[in-house]
């Protein structure tokens, strides 16, 4: 028996999800306490075998607002599984943030 897909997957528009995106990339671009996590997360789905994985107790140590956000992006690849931050246009953000956090 096929799982039925959910509405709120479904729900969600590209636009949707490179916002969200654009959002948890300017959080972990920045100096917030927040960011190192949000980093992880992104990290980790651009590469995790080179950047390293999200250990899933991260959502609930950051805002409710920034945890929906890596949300929208995990319900996109549920439907979506092989697309990338470069399909929003943001290769270049992610190249910068593992600059950032994982080439110290």
């Amino acid at each position: 028996m096929q799982p039925q897909r959910r509405p709120l997957i479904r729900a969600l528009a590209f636009d949707e999800v490179g916002a969200a995106i654009g959002r948890l990339v300017d959080v972990a671009s920045s100096d917030t306490g927040q960011a190192a996590r949000v980093a992880d997360f992104l990290l980790a789905w651009w590469n995790g075998d080179d950047n390293g994985h999200f250990p899933i107790l991260h959502l609930s140590n950051c805002d409710a607002i920034i945890s929906e956000d890596m949300l929208i992006v995990m319900a996109w690849l549920a439907q979506e599984p092989a697309i990338y931050p470069d399909a929003w246009g943001y290769r270049d953000a992610m190249v910068d943030l593992v600059g950032r956090w994982r080439l110290r």
